[in-house]
């Protein structure tokens, strides 16, 4: 059974879409600005960033050969050394959507993961054009993936530092 390639592209934006659907949901009746952001950033870190790494940990470690073919590679021990780096960046993720991360905590986080990720974009893009990579899993979903797990999360915790701070007396 082979899948459709877009499908194989687009899989990778289910991730963002469950922690916009599952942000959305929770922030319905949310008390305050500040509620709506902190359930945000968690369900982004934990969703988005913890859970999509998560996937890629198991998807190099139980189908490396798949996922080789996937990204437009041959099999190598450099898909050992992504689902390790992925295992990082999921930890991070789920620390970061813990109730006790704070704002400072998630920007740490999210600049961590875009070291890889933002990196693994340029890789991508490279791939693309120097070498006609147009495999699924060089192109499309995971370009818009790489890009958007950190600087989402780093945008939303910037927001949220802001408004704590814009929320603190000043001293006189």
């Amino acid at each position: 059974m082979e899948i459709p390639y877009v499908a194989q592209t687009l899989f990778p934006l289910i991730w963002p879409l469950i922690a916009v659907v599952g942000a959305v949901v929770r922030t319905r009746k949310s008390p305050s600005p500040q509620a709506r952001l902190e359930t945000w950033q968690r369900w982004w870190a934990g969703a988005a960033l913890g859970c999509g790494s998560l996937w890629m940990v198991l998807a190099f470690l139980g189908a490396p050969g798949m996922m080789a073919e996937v990204i437009g590679f041959a099999p190598s021990a450099f898909q050992f050394e992504i689902a390790f780096a992925n295992l990082g960046l999921a930890v991070m993720g789920f620390r970061a959507a813990s109730a006790s991360a704070t704002a400072r905590e998630r920007i740490t986080v999210g600049l961590g993961a875009g070291m890889f990720l933002w990196g693994a974009l340029i890789g991508h893009v490279y791939q693309w054009f120097a070498n006609g990579d147009h495999a699924p899993g060089n192109t499309g979903g995971v370009l818009v993936c790489d890009l958007l797990f950190p600087a989402v999360l780093i945008v939303l915790a910037v927001r949220s530092k802001r408004l704590v701070a814009a929320k603190q007396p000043e001293l006189v």
